[in-house]
């Protein structure tokens, strides 16, 4: 037999967030043909990049700056903006299967496929003009 399940949501202030949140620094970087939203501290795996563990990398395909209420969007980038980040670690992403097949001709395919990664850790977002 299945029970109703209840839980307490959280209150929320009147505006939206709670107040105790301050303001963020966020920006929409593009690397590897994706686009990736970060802060300070985050820890993203993105494409394969150059680099030892320990370095430190400038990504300068910034689409987006924000902090608080205040976004400066570019066109495609921010003049000016980059993202400093320091480079954790080379890993492979997980296995993936690729299987081709036809039926009633006898034709059947399997391949796996794991994609390159670099973790980074964003240390810096600085605005441009």
């Amino acid at each position: 037999m299945l029970r109703p399940v209840s839980f307490a949501l959280p209150q929320v202030a009147a505006a939206g967030a709670p107040p105790d949140i301050g303001f963020y620094h966020v920006a929409v970087i593009r690397t590897g043909g994706k686009q990736y939203k970060v802060a300070k501290d985050d820890v993203i795996a993105v494409e394969k990049l150059d680099g030892e563990p320990g370095a430190t990398l400038e990504l300068g395909e910034v689409l987006m700056v924000g902090e608080g209420g205040q976004v400066a969007t570019g066109s495609p980038l921010v003049t000016g903006a980059s993202v400093s980040a320091t480079l954790v670690e080379h890993r492979r992403a997980d296995k993936i299967i690729v299987f081709k097949k036809k039926r009633r001709q006898n034709y059947r395919r399997k391949n796996g496929h794991r994609q390159h990664q670099t973790v980074l850790r964003i240390t810096e977002i600085r605005a441009g003009s």
